[in-house]
């Protein structure tokens, strides 16, 4: 009997379900998202999946998820009520934030309101030093009465944040003990658990999240894994991290600030995986799908990270200089940039007429005006659905028409006809004002970071990835783009490629030239053994566990810090010296200076474990099975390629009809989930892995 891998990835517009068989084959499916209850999709898409292909539920081994359900809590505002208790005199770290604006000279602009309002944000006497010493004590007569408080209030989950808890937890869990007994069915989340790290804004911005989506996570897996049971799957559900590696479903309901970023990640995931398998070590990333797109970077081999992000505020576009809008992370997390450039982006004209396209998207429902589920936007999809680059029949292997004349409709009436524009314009602008989008965001990624963008491939995926890729690489002098299989579903291949990770952090402050070797090698000694026991217990013996540290180095008197990999387990001046010159050379190619005469200091060590699956996680072929009743629409049809090309008829042919020998465009390749438009002035062709490679000439 045959056994299958599942990942479901759950989107803003689409729920993508991806099956693959131990000998890589791929059975897709593609179903809308269901907002009001995500989980109608889910049971809907893997039980379509498995029923049209015969399969038993008993036979799938694994199941991955991408989940949206913590983003979605932030932004929509409909998580637990939370109350946060924290030292006297911090009441309000919420609130005074950083003193970072994302629109300095912005009068209007207001800092979002804190997930904790100021009535359930409660103090009590309690605080260490920043060497875990005790200044003053606990009082827990206060602690009781702030107990008895937010049990009148209504919380149903409750943030713990105690100054220089970092260094000594002692009274955040002598909280969490009274907690447990007096009220507990009520959630607690206690920094000194969930962020071990200095810098008292971060950690209590990082908990208070934690506190604020566990409860609607912890019933979102709770639901899945009732769901899947009735369905007959019996293994655990694993969990993608915003990091790129994978957790169990069991550890995402206690520490949910780990799967933010989720669906977004496994894009990137898998195209390290495949990016590892065709020998490309330069990537940049590009994930377009229906509400938002997303860049990020693959260098020499290794996933671009952040220590830090932001969610639930405007988009971001992963400038490290703009911030301030949204909810600040100390997580890792995959370096991204997002931008509002989805399929489902809003096209409208502002009151000075000035185009503008998106952030607002029109999701799932009611969709673009071309789905005809009540729509009457003009969107993105529906200006690449007029000019041709995109199907105008169906998308979703079929069972999502397309109605072009509604496209037409929303078009004139929401953008040419404002304009004084041709319909044609109207539809090139459109595209046009969401590539310089889309650009802003690989440049987030490159020219932001001290990269130069012309030395990446770019690998393009999502629904609408391919159909933007070859204009963005042209304003970008990018000369080769990968598009791999099923690129419409493949952060749900990417789900499959991720191994388990466990990523800890324990600060650290040192000057590199006196460094205390004894007591930093101890405090790695203790990182290495935390990661390896974790591992261990979750089944993983010494041949399939991998252990990594790295440090965290600025600058003495900068704010911020570039984790720089150490490379080995304990430190020596040796080493020390190393690190030093390569924390130089990354603080020149990100910032574009090195300063030798300044003192370089360590704040902090992490370590990153990771269990290595018996299961090859990205197979050496993949196969996609056939999409029943898909077959190609037309043998060629009309498209637009701008004022300067105007109207060409182009070639429709299948990615199988492609050859090893580049063929010169323009044509279109049509697929079930995606399509990718080649225009003049590139050639496509099909490597050994079934991958579309484009190439300038």
């Amino acid at each position: 009997m045959a056994d299958f891998r599942l990942g479901v990835d759950v989107g803003g517009t689409f729920t993508d379900v991806v099956l693959i068989e131990s000998d890589g084959t791929i059975y897709p499916k593609k179903v809308l998202s269901t907002p009001q209850d995500f989980s109608v999709a889910i049971k809907q898409g893997v039980g379509e999946t498995l029923a049209e292909r015969g399969i038993s539920a008993d036979q799938v081994r694994e199941y991955i998820h991408g989940a949206t359900v913590a983003t979605n809590a932030i932004i929509t505002r409909t998580g637990a009520t939370t109350a946060l208790i924290t030292t006297k005199g911090f009441r309000d770290v919420l609130e005074i934030r950083r003193m970072r604006m994302p629109r300095l000279y912005d009068l209007n602009w207001e800092k979002p309101e804190p997930l904790v309002p100021r009535r359930l944000r409660f103090e009590v006497s309690a605080r260490m030093s920043p060497l875990g010493e005790q200044v003053d004590p606990l009082d827990e007569e206060a602690v009781l009465n702030v107990i008895q408080q937010l049990l009148k209030e209504g919380v149903q989950s409750v943030a713990v944040c105690f100054l220089h808890a970092y260094a000594n937890g002692a009274h955040e869990k002598r909280v969490l003990d009274f907690l447990k007994e007096l009220a507990p069915n009520i959630p607690v989340s206690i920094s000194s658990e969930v962020l071990p790290e200095s810098q008292e804004y971060e950690r209590t911005s990082t908990t208070v999240i934690n506190a604020y989506v566990q409860p609607s996570v912890s019933r979102y897996f709770l639901h899945m894994e009732r769901d899947m049971k009735a369905m007959g799957m019996s293994i655990p559900i694993m969990v993608m991290q915003s990091n790129g590696g994978m957790m169990p479903s069991e550890l995402a309901k206690e520490r949910p600030v780990h799967i933010i970023e989720s669906g977004p990640a496994a894009g990137v995931t898998g195209s390290h995986a495949l990016a590892n398998k065709i020998g490309i070590r330069d990537v940049m990333t590009l994930d377009m799908g229906g509400t938002t797109a997303k860049a990020a970077l693959i260098e020499d081999g290794e996933i671009s990270r952040s220590p830090e992000y932001e969610v639930g505020g405007n988009v971001s576009i992963g400038h490290r200089l703009i911030r301030g809008s949204g909810y600040l992370l100390r997580v890792p997390s995959v370096d991204l940039a997002e931008v509002g450039a989805g399929g489902g982006s809003v096209a409208w004209v502002d009151d000075s007429g000035v185009l503008k396209v998106g952030p607002h998207s029109t999701g799932a429902i009611p969709g673009p005006a071309c789905y005809n589920q009540g729509g009457e936007e003009a969107t993105i999809t529906d200006a690449n659905v007029y000019m041709g680059l995109t199907n105008p029949y169906w998308l979703a292997g079929g069972t999502l028409k397309i109605h072009p004349d509604l496209a037409e409709e929303a078009i004139q009436k929401r953008v040419a006809t404002p304009l004084g524009l041709d319909l044609a314009t109207a539809a090139w602008g459109i595209r046009s004002v969401a590539n310089s989008s889309l650009i802003r965001a690989l440049r987030a990624v490159s020219t932001e970071r001290g990269r130069d963008p012309r030395r990446f491939a770019l690998f393009a995926f999502g629904g609408m990835g391919p159909v933007h890729a070859a204009d963005l690489a042209n304003d970008l002098a990018i000369e080769k783009i990968i598009i791999p299989p099923l690129p419409g579903l493949f952060s749900s291949v990417g789900l499959l490629c991720a191994d388990v990770e466990h990523h800890l952090i324990r600060t650290h402050y040192a000057k590199a030239s006196d460094l205390d070797y004894g007591r930093a090698n101890q405090t790695l000694k203790g990182l290495l053994k935390e990661a390896s026991s974790t591992l261990e217990q979750e089944g993983f013996d010494s041949a399939h566990r991998s252990v990594r540290l790295s440090a965290d180095t600025r600058y003495a008197g900068q704010d911020y810090a570039l984790t720089i990999s150490m490379g080995s387990d304990f430190l020596n001046t040796e080493l020390m010296d190393s690190l030093v010159e390569e924390f130089h050379r990354e603080h020149q190619k990100t910032y574009g200076y090195r300063s030798d005469q300044e003192e370089v200091q360590i704040t902090a060590f992490r370590c990153l474990g990771r269990g290595i699956s018996n299961l090859q996680r990205m197979p050496p072929t993949l196969r996609i099975a056939d999409v029943a009743g898909w077959t190609l629409p037309v043998e060629d049809r009309k498209a637009y390629f701008g004022p300067e090309l105007g109207w060409i008829t182009v070639p429709i042919v299948s990615r199988d009809a492609l050859s090893i020998e580049p063929n010169p465009g323009p044509m279109i390749v049509e697929e079930d989930n995606s399509l990718t438009v080649v225009p003049p002035r590139w050639k496509a062709s099909i490597d050994q892995w079934s991958n579309i490679v484009l190439e300038a000439f």
